[in-house]
């Protein structure tokens, strides 16, 4: 972007995290994307416009936000979805793939910076015992080779969470442990603030202190109740039967994991 931008359209497509779940301002979730308008628009006349929803997977994603987010002809996109993927037994890295390597293609067509990042070892912020977290961090691992990819191909500017030194502490996330804290949210909007001014776009980058809901355990109570627990209970149905049967090979097998799926080999980049 050019240094002196007056006018920055500022589209975000994604799931929970970029929809805001987790930080409630008022009556409706806030999130990072919210944030980093907010600091954008102290210094450059902004057009924001967030379709990321709660729940959506890439597919969802390009299906039912990509259009909508072309016809808004950004500047700046954000494209960070893909986790739930991962948490679903349908999981599928190839057709993942597909759709990211779309909407990415389809931004950058038009001449978007993206911004994405590389996903964290989230069954470190779940706890997850051994036998569950092996097969979660080969999907994460998969997903980050995705993101690679993406970024190698069209450029942006991209946040490795697996860096921020808070990722792990118990603040940066929400009651639920799925979706960031008002202080995860923050942490994210400062990040690709920083990213952003080495490519011209300058202004004030959004504030470290926490300004949001005053009662957060009652909101996240809420929130959880709303949102969080009938999550849970679709994953629960969805990765039952798998994770049933992978305690019991780990109970049969010992020590020893017979893997639930192997690693997706990508294709090369296209020239």
């Amino acid at each position: 972007m050019e240094t002196g931008c007056r006018y920055v359209r500022f589209v975000a497509v994604g799931d929970s995290v970029t929809y805001g779940l987790g930080d409630r301002a008022g009556e409706r979730p806030r999130g990072w994307a919210r944030l980093l308008g907010k600091a954008i628009a102290g210094d450059h006349h902004l057009s924001l416009w967030n379709l990321a929803q709660p729940g959506a997977t890439a597919a969802q994603m390009r299906a039912e936000q990509l259009d909508e987010a072309l016809d808004h002809r950004p500047q700046l996109a954000a494209l960070i979805v893909g986790l739930n993927d991962t948490m679903r037994s349908a999981w599928d890295p190839a057709a993942v793939r597909a759709d990211l390597l779309y909407a990415a293609d389809r931004l950058a067509e038009q001449g978007a910076l993206l911004l994405t990042v590389r996903f964290h070892d989230h069954s470190r912020v779940f706890g997850l015992p051994g036998f569950l977290a092996r097969p979660m961090r080969r999907r994460i691992d998969d997903l980050n080779a995705i993101y690679d990819e993406i970024h190698t191909r069209y450029g942006g500017v991209q946040v490795d969470l697996a860096d921020h030194p808070g990722i792990y502490d118990r603040e940066f996330w929400s009651l639920d442990r799925l979706h960031p804290s008002e202080l995860g949210h923050r942490a994210l909007a400062h990040e690709f603030a920083a990213l952003l001014d080495q490519y011209g776009l300058t202004f004030g980058p959004p504030a470290l202190e926490l300004d949001g809901d005053p009662t957060p355990l009652i909101g996240e109570l809420r929130s959880l109740a709303v949102d969080g627990v009938p999550w849970v209970a679709r994953r629960v149905r969805d990765l039952g039967p798998m994770l049933g049967r992978k305690a019991l090979q780990t109970a049969l097998r010992g020590s020893h994991e017979s893997p639930v799926q192997g690693t997706y080999q990508f294709a090369p980049p296209m020239r």
